[in-house]
């Protein structure tokens, strides 16, 4: 796979993820994700969060959210390795609010992904919050 298809794939993977989180597809996020998943994120309030559960129970939380749009700005892929890749982006969530008003979230997330048995796994994230 040359280095170009790997970036392509990647940011088409990164995407999928964002959308799965969206549209609260955990199905989806669980088939992305490796089950040793970790991550540094605001929700765990500086903690290194490890596993799937952490991230399950916003997924059951969200099953009346409304509708969200997340765009994916200034995307960077690195490839590690044929094996290892950072994928770093700007993330814009938008959401109307309980009052009709459309909102906006910024958040700056750096994704590691670790390609075996011929897959892309994400592996860990990071994500801070720019609200």
């Amino acid at each position: 796979m040359s280095a170009d298809d790997a970036t392509t794939e990647l940011l088409t993977l990164s995407r999928r993820l964002l959308e799965s989180i969206a549209e609260g597809d955990w199905t989806t996020y669980a088939e992305l994700c490796d089950s040793t998943l970790s991550a540094f994120e605001p929700e765990a309030r500086g903690q290194l969060v490890e596993g799937m559960d952490f991230h399950r129970y916003y997924f059951e939380l969200q099953g009346s959210s409304t509708p969200r749009q997340t765009t994916i700005t200034a995307p960077k892929v690195r490839m590690l390795g044929p094996h290892a890749a950072v994928v770093t982006y700007v993330r814009l969530d938008q959401w109307v609010d309980r009052d009709g008003t459309p909102a906006t979230s910024v958040f700056e997330e750096t994704r590691i992904w670790h390609r075996r048995q011929g897959r892309w796994y994400h592996v860990h994230f990071h994500r801070s919050s720019n609200r």
